[in-house]
């Protein structure tokens, strides 16, 4: 199975929940605290991401990066994005 990770640029992100419900692994989450805008945003919460970029896609504001990693890579969980 491919691996991937994704960072969020949580200052851009307004909550839609749009990523949330395209991921077919379960990884995004709403987070607990807030955005300098008022807004819970999308957060990583599991180690599972495909890379299959769904999630990107459905995003209205682009706040979303997806990064595939080469077979074999080790998964690190990507700092979130200002």
């Amino acid at each position: 199975m491919a691996n991937g990770t994704v960072v969020i640029a949580t200052e851009i992100c307004k909550g839609c929940e749009l990523c949330i419900a395209a991921c077919p692994q379960d990884t995004l989450a709403l987070s607990a605290t807030i955005n300098h805008k008022g807004y819970r945003f999308a957060e990583l919460v599991q180690d599972n991401c495909t890379g299959c970029v769904n999630c990107a896609l459905v995003c209205p504001d682009s706040a979303i990066t997806v990064y595939r990693l080469p077979k074999g890579a080790k998964r690190s969980v990507a700092p979130q994005a200002a």
